[in-house]
């Protein structure tokens, strides 16, 4: 384990005005296909799911799995939260696009009670030249626009009005990279560190964007996740690091590169799941072990699973439960403390992990004790309770690619 060092001033200084109130979005009249659904009370939001096919998305009831939206849109797209538990952001071609799931709508009646509404695809677009990461943290959202290095972040409360866009507060970073931006408690926030030759690490910023500190023992950082007690980690090629009370901590991978890029925590757990590699130089590699880094003593363990996985094989169960999808049709589930394999569900039928990766390939999303696992195979979405193992299934009508949840 090694604990990095604190570097004081501002070695790392922002381009533009920092966190400088704007508008760097557009907003469209709304022509995609709005399905007809009638609203129906509910005393609480009505969860839904968010698909992608080739050339669209569809909205998924998660109670009865029915298709409740299908709506056009070209180029590959992919998914993320925005937050609100009710809207998702598409990262698509010009930005990150608002969709209106419709799990709730405003309060109304004498009990505060909310109706489940139509969903729509907004006309709201956060405009960037290469949308990437989008991450809710501490009540507000961060997205990450890769091909400038602009970090706007807005409160995703605000999205319900569905009129125009919020109001943004902006920096941008020195170097234009793949990054991620993850927004504090306090105002501050933690940013990876990069150019479009490489990645070295991550640096907190304080509200006015001045560099408080930082860690280049990083390489190739992708990737974040929380874990319990406030704890944000970060991948690395050869390991993983973690920040927690103002400081960070490098996890170190058992093997010299040992490269963990994608990311699966829990609010409820101290352990963090990851993917983990050790080819550099494979086209493809289909890892078998995946790594669980404690975050309180900075230690990585591996698990062997006996079959390989993809980066949308990842999740976490409502206990905090390791979940890993694996090519052989099985949801594999993990203790986080011991490493053991206490429980391994049969969801599909074996599959083999397609040679590119924006290609379909079973995907995994987990909320609320249920994971819900795509079968482009079979056109199909299956819903898989962790505790009891019972799954429900139905059919989609279109190939399924990303899926993510409102939560």
């Amino acid at each position: 384990m090694t604990t990095l060092s604190r570097y004081g001033g501002a070695a790392l200084t922002v381009v533009a005005a920092t966190f400088v109130a704007a508008c760097a979005g557009t907003t469209e009249a709304d022509t995609s296909e709005t399905p007809t659904s009638a609203a129906a009370e509910v005393v609480s939001a009505e969860p839904r799911l968010v698909v992608t096919y080739d050339g669209g998305v569809l909205v998924v009831d998660e109670e009865d799995l029915t298709v409740v939206g299908d709506f056009a849109l070209d180029g590959f797209n992919r998914l993320s939260p925005a937050g609100d538990g009710r809207h998702v952001l598409i990262s698509t071609e010009g930005g990150f696009r608002a969709l209106d799931t419709g799990s709730w709508t405003e309060a109304h009646g004498d009990h505060g009670h909310h109706y489940a509404g139509a969903p729509a695809l907004t006309g709201l677009t956060f405009t960037a030249e290469k949308p990437g990461h989008a991450v809710p943290h501490a009540g507000v959202t961060a997205l990450f626009d890769d091909g400038t290095g602009r970090i706007d972040v807005f409160d995703p409360a605000d999205l319900a009005s569905a009129t125009e866009l919020p109001t943004l507060d902006s920096r941008t970073l020195p170097d234009a990279h793949h990054g991620v931006a993850v927004p504090m408690p306090d105002g501050g926030m933690l940013v990876t560190l990069g150019d479009s030759e490489e990645r070295t690490g991550v640096a907190l910023l304080d509200e006015k964007g001045t560099e408080i500190v930082r860690t280049e023992e990083c390489p190739g950082v992708h990737g974040e996740t929380v874990a319990s007690d406030g704890v944000v980690a970060f991948g690395c090629e050869d390991g993983m690091v973690i920040f927690r009370d103002g400081s960070f901590t490098k996890a170190s991978a058992p093997d010299p590169y040992g490269r963990i890029g994608n990311q699966a925590g829990s609010e409820d757990s101290t352990v963090v799941l990851g993917d983990y590699k050790t080819d550099p130089d494979a086209e493809l590699e289909r890892p078998e072990r995946v790594a669980l880094v404690d975050t309180r003593t900075a230690s990585v363990r591996l698990v062997d699973l006996g079959t390989s996985y993809t980066f949308r094989s990842l999740g976490r169960g409502p206990a905090g439960e390791a979940l890993v999808l694996g090519t052989d049709g099985n949801l594999h589930v993990i203790d986080p403390g011991s490493g053991k394999i206490v429980r391994q569900i049969e969801v599909l039928e074996p599959w083999t992990e397609p040679e590119e990766w924006q290609a379909p390939r079973p995907a995994l999303e987990v909320h609320d004790g249920t994971a819900f696992v795509t079968d482009p195979a079979t056109d199909s979405l299956h819903a898989v309770d962790v505790t009891s193992g019972e799954i429900r299934s139905t059919e989609l009508p279109r190939t399924p690619n990303e899926i993510s949840s409102v939560d």
